[in-house]
């Protein structure tokens, strides 16, 4: 893993992609910044004269030439100026404007982004898995606030504005099992699905409560494969370029590796750790490579062996796991009528509590296992990944049938008018995120904390010594990250506001796993490398996602017709077919057209194509990256050569 500096981040890519993916090597060359800019040819040498030409569109200070090539290229376009005309002198001058404005506003946006100062500090001490963390965490709070004020704009702001009132004087009274349960004040107010009903001024055909609403929701969803599908992508091909197949020397990194810009004494300290963290990570693979290649065969026969056995285990405690799940949320479900207590409300959340309890042990029993089956770290903890995501959203996803069907089997059997089941699927998801907060703050202040407080008050204690400081667990931390916003994309569409609440959980969760490493962690005593695991990481956020979209189109389909909020006593589909008979008749052709089979069959037939033509590319890149890399090895076995092949001529 390369070590990047502020200034190579500015690509193509986001700041934040580049603070993610701290893995190009190829942002240490000097010419980095002239070769990512879309501009081809920025630098030729012209074969008749012994000088330099430029393209006049790149920055004088991008070029990769040296110093007195750039004095001789700036007297020459003083020259050049005088014989322009008043057309071109313009054009030049207004895109030296825009060039110049858009990386004045592109500096100033990365300089918006929170806690860079904080990270670069968890980086130094912790290492970059641990940062990457964070900037994840960073990430799913911009993108919450983005769906925030998509909702406001859309869903909140138009019915606060043109809702009726209705003057109803019995209002519940408020409690505090409100707070957590989202019953009584909270159930009639903007944080749930039937506060947004029809009415008001808003009665068109084309513009009222349930188009904005559906409106609203799909921008959402729409907004979040594609932030999500980039990001995954993004990552992809920064971990492909500079994955296993290529790795800079551990002489570059010694000799290479440091800052000279550095002019602090911490900053300083930061920059060895770092550098301290990647040597580390480089012997320890270099050691695992060296172990796999002196395996026999009757070693290789005994581990595949072994393998075998512990998935095997694996698949046990799944199992046993989601039948545990089921009893407790059928013995939640059974114990609903009891009057407001302490062991009510510990009723109310044996559903959550228990797969938090789940979610706890077993990727750590899984941790375990993957030590025994003998891969490399980085193996180890995808392989963890993989297992516990698989946990973590077969387990909320057996909870979400299990209320899909409860839902759908009471509402036709309650008579009563104020029965909302799109409510009640909204408060489990709204539980949820109340209980993950709890979980975060009570495993800080009640778990972390006192155990830092033991060893580091009585040292000397054998329940000290055995207890230890604990290290920050980042596979098992992304985890709770995604299936929290897993939870939040699965209730968005009966919970609006849950993306408000969501970010604040997530701002609060910054400031209390900051808390967690700081105070309460030490570094970890194995590094790895977050390349290959940070595109798994989004990989898992796009399982949630696309676990979200299905859970959502179930829940329409199976709500046939709304017992309350915007679609109260119709469907989606009625009213979204309503307004497309009041569009003119071509319109209406057009989107007949777009819906049926036919055009379906031409998208797909266009989308292989064109997936056709860009892994046809991919594989020519490939092959060309290849050879570039053989060229490269070749170069540095046979340089020397080459040297006194060019003194000679």
């Amino acid at each position: 893993m390369s070590v990047r500096t502020d200034e190579s981040c500015a690509s193509d890519v986001s700041s934040d992609s580049c603070e993610y993916y701290q893995t190009e090597i190829f942002g240490l060359l000097p010419s980095s910044q002239a070769h990512r800019r879309p501009h081809t040819d920025p630098v030729t040498h012209d074969p008749d004269k012994d000088r330099v030409s430029w393209n006049p569109s790149v920055p004088l200070r991008a070029l990769p030439v040296c110093l007195q090539d750039k004095r001789d290229i700036k007297e020459r376009q003083h020259v050049q100026r005088s014989s322009f005309g008043y057309w071109d002198s313009w054009r030049r001058s207004q895109q030296t404007t825009r060039r110049r404005l858009k990386e004045h506003v592109g500096g100033a946006l990365s300089g918006l982004l929170p806690w860079r100062h904080t990270l670069h500090k968890i980086e130094g001490q912790f290492g970059v898995g641990v940062k990457a963390y964070f900037v994840f965490l960073r990430y799913l709070l911009c993108l919450n606030l983005l769906y925030c004020v998509i909702i406001a704009g859309s869903v909140l702001t138009p019915t606060l504005v043109y809702r009726e009132n209705s003057g109803d004087p019995e209002k519940p009274r408020f409690g505090f099992k409100d707070i957590f349960v989202g019953s009584g004040v909270l159930e009639n107010s903007p944080v749930f699905y039937s506060f947004y009903t029809r009415g008001g001024s808003l009665v068109s055909d084309c513009l009222n409560t349930p188009l904005l609403f559906l409106l609203g929701m799909i921008s959402v969803l729409f907004l979040s494969i594609i932030m999500v599908v980039r990001r995954t992508v993004v990552g992809y091909k920064h971990s492909w370029l500079t994955g296993n197949r290529f790795s800079s020397n551990l002489s570059y990194k010694v000799f290479c590796g440091w800052d000279f810009s550095i002019q602090d004494s911490q900053a300083a300290s930061l920059k060895q750790n770092f550098i301290r963290n990647e040597l580390k990570m480089d012997l320890e693979e270099q050691t695992f490579h060296e172990r796999v290649q002196s395996r026999s065969l009757r070693l290789w026969v005994r581990l595949f062996l072994l393998r075998v056995s512990l998935n095997f285990l694996v698949l046990v405690l799944l199992g046993s796991a989601f039948a545990l799940i089921y009893y407790t949320i059928i013995l939640s479900q059974q114990q609903k009528d009891l009057h407001w207590t302490v062991l009510s409300l510990m009723l109310e959340y044996l559903p959550p509590i228990t797969m938090a309890s789940i979610n706890y042990i077993l990727p750590h029993i899984f941790s375990k296992i993957s030590e025994f089956e003998d891969y490399s770290l980085t193996i180890q903890l995808n392989l963890t990944l993989i297992r516990s995501i698989f946990l973590k959203l077969s387990t909320l996803g057996i909870y979400l049938v299990f209320l899909i069907r409860s839902t759908t089997e009471q509402t036709p059997t309650q008579p009563q008018p104020q029965t909302c089941g799109e409510n009640a699927f909204g408060r489990e998801m709204y539980k949820l995120t109340i209980f993950n907060f709890l979980e975060c703050f009570f495993n800080a202040f009640f778990v972390a904390y006192p155990r830092t407080f033991l060893v580091e008050r009585f040292p000397s204690s054998s329940l000290a010594q055995i207890l230890g400081k604990k290290q920050f667990e980042i596979p098992f931390n992304v985890l709770d990250l995604v299936n929290s916003q897993t939870v939040t994309w699965v209730g968005v569409f009966y919970c609006p506001l849950l993306p408000a609440i969501s970010s604040v959980r997530l701002l609060i969760l910054f400031y209390l796993k900051k808390f967690t490493v700081v105070r309460c962690c030490v570094p970890a005593q194995r590094m790895f490398r977050t390349a290959s695991s940070s595109v798994l990481f989004h990989f898992m956020l796009l399982l949630g996602l696309f676990m979200s979209v299905v859970t959502l189109v179930v829940n329409i389909n199976r709500f046939e017709a709304g017992s309350c909020g915007p679609f109260k006593n119709t469907t989606v589909f009625n009213v979204t077919s309503v307004c497309v008979k009041t569009l003119p008749d071509p319109v209406q052709n057009t989107i007949s057209y777009i819906s049926s089979e036919a055009f379906a069959f031409t998208l797909i037939l266009a989308e292989v194509v064109i997936l056709t033509s860009y892994v046809s590319r991919g594989r020519a890149n490939r092959n060309v990256i290849e050879r570039l890399k053989d060229m490269l090895v070749m170069l540095r076995k046979h340089g020397h050569f080459i040297i006194i092949i060019i003194i000679i001529q």
